[in-house]
């Protein structure tokens, strides 16, 4: 090989170093650029030329290129932050987004994302975030943007009531009636403020309950002792009513009845706990149309599929009232038929006598009592220990979360956490055929092969971490010990195109 072809090789192997230290430098100056992967340098030698000395024949090489530049894809270190939708992914995979504007789909690990002003989860170059709509609790329908399209949740009218309540069994009896296992019935009047004197009653409890445009109302239920039969058990009457001005049922509003919803008898043994219950509502068939003052108008209560007893109210007007099922602790595991066991007789309100005895009260077809049921201790003042209703009013959006599936919840000022999206993840059977985009984004290629979509936690995907980012993967104390490999071999190569023009120099001065 010539000596001018040396200094071609002193330069190939100086442009391969220049090279080096571009990926170097471009490492070092993303060592924080949120899910960056740090690239390396493959170098290879080029072609050789045959040289024929002492009958031999022998190789020179004429050089170094550049093989490959390779992806470091490990993944990189987490970091904390305030913001729930900065994301990070916990193993394989990459959050997709696609360009607004051209409808091009891009992939990345950098998952610092944010909503923007039309409520598209964006990340900071404005691609929006790919995922999937949520529909009681799984995600359905297509790959779509995310997004938040209301920033409400609608309200929820209340369908059931749970009370756990102790009543003093040493109560005395307020209620003046002949019957006084109807006597807070008979006592209660709709158009009288109020419906219930307090002293016709031993203990009341109220609570809020909403209607299905969510507006508040409030709802009470009002107990008396009827007493003890000759079985050592005791019977408590109980009314349930809301306000009588709010009442819009039909047959009921604006008269004496207006506001009473259900009616009837809780009945506990010498131990106090509750072993019966009867529940009456204004019948669909009145006997004696619009008189809600009739006994026999009460029929005992339908029940609903989970054993409660059914009361009907309507504070709007519709044509359809809105159901509420009544629960102190007792279900009914056989709703067949009526649900009830009428075998003593009683039918109707209209049935209970003043000597109608507890055992001939109608009673659940196959009672179960609940751990937290009503009960009736002496010892105990009467109290209420819980009381829980599955109504909402209308709210606004005060936060969202995000779990290691990827699902979004928005959480709302009436409590309600609602699952909004999943957000989706992509991976790849070849990491290093993905084309990197700048922007901390790939684009597929036909080496990297078509993208596997799937959710965050299954198969083969990572998890998705909130409040966090992944960091970037460079070494700086490796970058920079390759820095100063480079620089040397650099400088050495430099050597080689100075030696190789000091030779050249001397055979030029060989004329003179």
């Amino acid at each position: 090989m010539s000596v001018s072809g040396a200094m071609y090789t002193g330069i190939s192997g100086m442009k391969a170093q220049s090279e080096a230290t571009s990926v170097v430098s471009n490492n070092l100056a993303n060592s924080t650029t949120t899910a960056f992967k740090s690239s390396s340098v493959q170098f290879e030698d080029v072609f050789y030329s045959t040289v024929y000395a002492g009958g031999s024949v022998d190789q020179v090489g004429h050089g170094v290129t550049t093989a490959s530049i390779d992806t470091d894809f490990s993944q990189g270190s987490y970091e904390s932050t305030n913001e729930a939708t900065d994301l990070a992914l916990n193993g394989n995979g990459y959050f997709i987004v696609v360009d607004p504007d051209n409808g091009n789909t891009y992939y990345t690990r950098a998952g610092n994302f944010d909503f923007n002003e039309e409520g598209f989860l964006v990340d900071a170059h404005g691609n929006v975030v790919q995922g999937w709509q949520m529909s009681d609790g799984s995600a359905t329908g297509s790959l779509t943007d995310v997004m938040l399209d209301s920033s409400q949740s609608p309200p929820n009218p209340t369908s059931e009531i749970t009370l756990s309540l102790n009543l003093d069994a040493s109560s005395d009896n307020y209620s003046e009636a002949t019957n006084q296992y109807t006597a807070l019935f008979n006592n209660y009047d709709g158009t009288d403020d109020p419906a219930l004197d307090e002293s016709r009653y031993s203990y009341s409890t109220t609570m809020t309950i909403y209607d299905e445009n969510g507006t508040s109302h409030d709802l009470t239920v009002y107990l008396d002792p009827v007493g003890e039969d000759d079985d050592g058990d005791m019977v408590w009457e109980y009314v349930v009513a809301c306000d009588p001005d709010e009442d819009q049922r039909t047959d009921l509003e604006g008269t004496s009845g207006a506001g009473l919803l259900m009616t009837g008898t809780l009945t506990f043994s010498s131990s106090g706990q509750l072993t019966n219950m009867t529940a009456f509502t204004y019948s669909d068939s009145p006997s004696v149309a619009g008189d809600p003052t009739n006994e026999a108008n009460w029929e005992l209560a339908e029940f609903d599929d989970s054993g409660y007893p059914i009361m009907n109210v309507n504070f709007t007007g519709s044509s359809t009232d809105q159901e509420i099922t009544m629960n102190f602790g007792l279900t009914n595991k056989d709703v067949s038929g009526t649900g009830w066991d009428t075998s003593g007789g009683i039918d109707s309100l209209d049935d209970i006598t003043s000597t109608t005895d507890a055992d001939d009260l109608p009673t659940f077809n196959s009672s179960s009592l609940g751990v937290s049921a009503t009960t009736c201790y002496s010892d105990s003042s009467s109290a209420t220990y819980s009381k829980y209703q599955d109504g909402y009013a209308t709210g606004t959006l005060l936060n969202v979360e995000v779990n290691e599936n990827g699902v979004l919840y928005g959480i709302y000022s009436n409590g309600v956490e609602s699952a909004l999206f999943q957000v989706a993840v992509a991976d790849f059977t070849n990491e290093e055929g993905l084309n990197a985009e700048g922007s901390n984004l790939f684009s597929a290629t036909t080496e990297s092969g078509q993208p596997v979509i799937g959710t965050a936690g299954s198969a083969s995907f990572g998890t998705i971490a909130s409040n966090t980012l992944e960091g970037s993967n460079v070494d700086t104390a490796t970058e920079m010990t390759n820095l100063i490999i480079i620089q040397s071999a650099y400088q050495a190569n430099s050597k080689v195109i100075t030696t190789a023009d000091d030779m050249i120099q001397i055979a030029v001065g060989l004329k003179s």
